[in-house]
C-alpha cells in the first residue's frame, strides 16, 4: 500500500500519522526525545478517548 493510501485510510477511521508527528517534532522540538511509535499511538489514544494526557505541544 502506498504512503498516500495508507495516511489517507488512517485519516478515514481516525488513526494519528506518526510520519507527520516526527517531522513536526523534529522542525519544532529539535532538542526533545520523540516517542516511539507506540508511545505515539498510545498518547493519541488516550488524548482522543479521555484517558488523560495526550493534548497537542503547538
Amino acid at each position: 500500500m502506498s504512503g498516500f493510501l495508507r495516511r489517507l485510510m488512517g485519516a478515514l477511521v481516525g488513526m494519528p500519522d506518526y510520519d507527520a508527528y516526527l517531522a513536526h517534532h523534529l522542525a519544532h522540538h529539535p532538542e526533545r526525545a520523540a516517542m516511539t511509535r507506540k508511545e505515539f499511538f498510545r498518547n493519541r489514544q488516550e488524548a482522543r478517548y479521555g484517558k488523560g494526557g495526550g493534548g497537542k505541544c503547538c
